[in-house]
């Protein structure tokens, strides 16, 4: 069995930027167990699987090298970069099927634009052991699909220096640090090493809390991101009401066949 898998950096404007995803359009499902080793073998943040059902239209999951997830924003980016640049849809939107609902993704301005539900965060009581996990104290603690840390300044995000083992012994998928950015409205780092990702170089589905978090606080829809990862990348987000817009751009890296 030969199957076609794409390397695509997303959330990037040039390669070695933003973050890598494989990307694996098949004809039919592969076994669950089948997929997950191709993702451990990538050893990338997020391999996608997607599966056609219409002309504008697929069933699309997402593994990282340990699990199997229930979002991830720059590989769904990917998988409609490989959708409209190399399947040949010459339509202006694709429909991806997933865990979380049905999220669309269209041609825009800055590249690809992904309709995603926005996650609510509440504050919660600072855990005690997170300054020392994460290397300084927050000023704040949110809980929603992650962890977030609020800081104070973007130099405080770049100086973290986690411990991931400790993180990966959290009751949280992961955890994210922001706070208010120099060049751009927020900034973040993302830290998931219960998945065996111990930085995400950029991290959509993080901004489906972001977004909302500082629309709230800076009193506008419209915002710009930067995560602060070695690789580093352009978040722009708009929210509207329970819906997140993540807007980014994708550069293709490699493609092959895996060999079955």
């Amino acid at each position: 069995m030969r199957i076609p898998v794409y390397q695509i950096d997303a959330f990037a404007e040039r390669v070695f930027e933003g973050n890598p995803a494989a990307v694996c359009p098949l004809s039919g499902w592969l076994d669950n167990a089948v997929m997950q080793s191709i993702a451990a073998q990538n050893n990338l943040s997020e391999t996608a699987f997607f599966v056609q059902t219409a002309p504008d239209g697929a069933d699309l999951r997402w593994f990282t090298p340990r699990a199997e997830v229930n979002l991830c924003g720059h590989a769904t980016l990917a998988s409609a970069y490989v959708w409209f640049e190399h399947l040949g849809h010459a339509g202006p939107e694709v429909t991806f099927h997933t865990r979380s609902g049905a999220l669309r993704v269209r041609r825009a301005a800055q590249g690809l634009q992904m309709d995603f539900p926005a996650v609510l965060t509440t504050p919660c009581e600072t855990l005690a052991t997170l300054g020392s996990v994460l290397g300084a104290a927050p000023r704040q603690v949110l809980r929603g699909m992650d962890l977030v840390a609020v800081f104070d300044d973007e130099q405080q995000i770049r100086a973290l220096s986690p411990d991931f083992a400790a993180i990966a012994c959290l009751d949280a998928r992961g955890v994210v640090v922001t706070a208010p950015g120099q060049g751009c409205d927020f900034v973040s780092r993302c830290f998931y090493p219960a998945l065996g990702v111990d930085e995400d170089p950029v991290t959509g589905s993080a901004h489906c809390a972001l977004a909302p978090y500082w629309a709230r606080r800076l009193g506008r829809d419209r915002l710009s991101a930067r995560q602060l990862s070695r690789r580093g990348g352009t978040v722009h987000c708009e929210v509207r009401g329970e819906r997140v817009l993540l807007e980014g751009g994708a550069v293709d890296y490699l493609k092959g066949e895996i060999i079955l």
